[in-house]
């Protein structure tokens, strides 16, 4: 089609490009969506509480995702809220149920590349390269880890670790460990889940903090307060859930009582933590209490647009694969796949991707764009080989396989069927044209000026399936006769050649279409 690339496909690396590629034009195509929300206040006699309208299923003025797109409607119910004289509502539902939050889990690689990359704006490569050397001075354990448990026989490390800790030249490290109680064993401690290596955590080893580069205390101080956090109590809150009817409308609330910060004491202030709802106490109530009604406010907002992928987010993406799959029920089988790639490969495939100009880096944001040939391949190729179903199935297959629990002999008839598939869906594809001069004869590719032994001419980019040339004219091709289309293959036109036993008409399409016709006074004679 007149495309001077290369455009290689892998089984990981193509999908995960797809993602990017689909990203950006879900941004060139996103249109924002205004909508209105509505809070309510209302007074109970143990104190006030403030509520989230809850629109019913048959409220008019609902789009698809439930959202009040006519703030006219929004204006006519804030109206009806306040007339007349009746202003109390009831409690129907009043629920508080203790909560409890275990530990943050160790790293495995992708986990603290996500998060290294969220943090410190690391790139996946560098985070595995940081990993490595910590691993190579003994002050970690192995870095290319799909694992987050550990050994049960490790446990008793834990004293050694925490002191070594404790006494480390980092002032926020050494207070946890301090702190820390090892005889607290969280649910990291699992057999059962520990794959070919477990989590990654620092060694028995004292680290130096002062020997390490910028770089490897970062990475060092993220293992470390993974670990460390392990020693702390589960976090335990208290949620509770309000339900109000008034005016036959519904209003919710919920909120959250603190009971016991536990592990939240290492990470509660970090910013990548999440948000937690209001901490406020809600008013203490039960079902059937009387509300009154005090105020109504509108909010307008907008939908936001999805954001561009980084590396540490597209990393991410490649591990929890099945939020992207095409297919409903691959999504629900593809829940506790492992992904697509390996913890040590994951990083590499995008870096691949960039060095080999399918990504760049924004500017200051390390957002990932799609370049132009990023977008060609992607086009060019089937819903089969873009989508990440097909390849994260192999991936849940082979670690079926290696388990014994799947066949080798069904996987590799599956992949017969798959390639003939693809073999087919190649030979039909057509690619959008890159020149100025479309070919006359097959229509499918360009022309494109060449050197032969006799000077320059003009040759068909669809070379060897057309033969079409032209001499130059001025920078041009000079203008072929219009040939008539080939009535067997309905892809080449056809072409008079001159033959040992004189002139005949052949298909353009040649060797694919070997269809001839005999000449009859300069066109083909199509009754033979």
């Amino acid at each position: 089609a007149g495309h001077r690339v290369t455009l290689p496909i892998g089984r990981v690396k193509t999908p995960t490009l797809a993602l990017v590629v689909r990203r950006e034009r879900e941004l060139e195509n996103f249109v924002p969506v205004d909508y209105f929300t509505m809070k309510a206040d209302f007074e109970h006699v143990n104190g006030s509480v403030t509520t989230n309208w809850k629109p019913k299923d048959e409220q008019i003025g609902l789009d698809s995702e439930g959202r009040l797109l006519d703030k006219s409607i929004a204006e006519g119910l804030v109206q009806k809220f306040s007339d007349g004289d009746e202003l109390s509502g009831k409690v129907v539902l009043y629920e508080t149920a203790e909560k409890k939050e275990p530990q943050r889990l160790p790293f495995s690689l992708s986990a603290l590349q996500v998060l290294a990359g969220k943090r410190f704006g690391y790139e996946p490569q560098q985070v595995l390269d940081t990993a490595q050397r910590l691993y190579e001075k003994k002050i970690t354990t192995y870095p290319r880890s799909d694992c987050d448990f550990l050994p049960q026989n490790q446990f008793e490390d834990a004293n050694i670790i925490l002191t070594n800790l404790a006494q480390i030249a980092d002032a926020k490290l050494a207070q946890w460990a301090t702190q820390a109680n090892p005889k607290i064993k969280s649910r990291a401690w699992n057999d059962k889940k520990i794959s070919a290596h477990h989590a990654i955590i620092p060694t028995q080893e004292k680290c130096n903090m002062q020997a390490l580069s910028e770089i490897e205390k970062n990475i060092y101080f993220l293992i470390a307060q993974a670990y460390i956090t392990q020693f702390y109590p589960v976090h335990i809150y208290d949620q509770t859930k309000i339900e109000i009817k008034y005016k036959q409308e519904t209003f919710v609330t919920s909120g959250r009582v603190l009971k016991q910060v536990g592990w939240k004491e290492v990470y509660g202030a970090e910013p990548d933590d999440k948000k937690e709802e209001a901490q406020e106490a809600l008013p203490a109530m039960k079902k059937g209490d009387t509300v009154d009604y005090v105020s109504a406010k509108i909010e307008n907002k907008a939908t936001k647009p999805p954001v561009r992928f980084t590396a540490a987010t597209l990393l991410a993406a490649m591990k929890e694969i099945h939020k992207y799959v095409k297919n409903p029920e691959s999504k629900k089988k593809l829940k506790d796949v492992y992904g697509i790639g390996t913890e040590a490969t994951r990083a590499t495939i995008i870096k691949e991707l960039m060095t080999r100009g399918f990504l760049v880096n924004e500017a200051k944001k390390k957002n990932l764009i799609p370049t132009e040939a990023a977008y060609l391949l992607i086009d060019a190729l089937p819903d089969e080989m873009t989508y990440p179903d097909s390849t994260a199935i192999w991936e849940n297959n082979l670690h079926l396989m290696v388990e014994g629990d799947a066949e080798l002999e069904q996987f590799l008839s599956e992949q017969i069927i798959f390639t003939k598939l693809l073999c087919q869906k190649a030979n039909d594809s057509n690619l959008p044209l890159n020149g100025d001069h479309q070919c006359p004869r097959c229509q499918k590719g360009v022309m494109q000026l060449k050197n032969g032994k006799n000077g320059a001419f003009w040759g068909c980019s669809n070379f060897p399936r057309c033969r079409a040339t032209s001499d130059d004219d001025n920078g041009k091709p000079k203008e072929m006769p219009k040939l008539e289309l080939c009535p067997r293959c309905k892809q080449g036109s056809l072409r008079m050649i001159n033959g040992k036993n004189g002139a005949f008409w052949g298909c353009t399409n040649y060797p694919s279409c070997m269809a001839t016709f005999n000449d009859q006074d300069g066109k083909p004679n199509m009754g033979n």
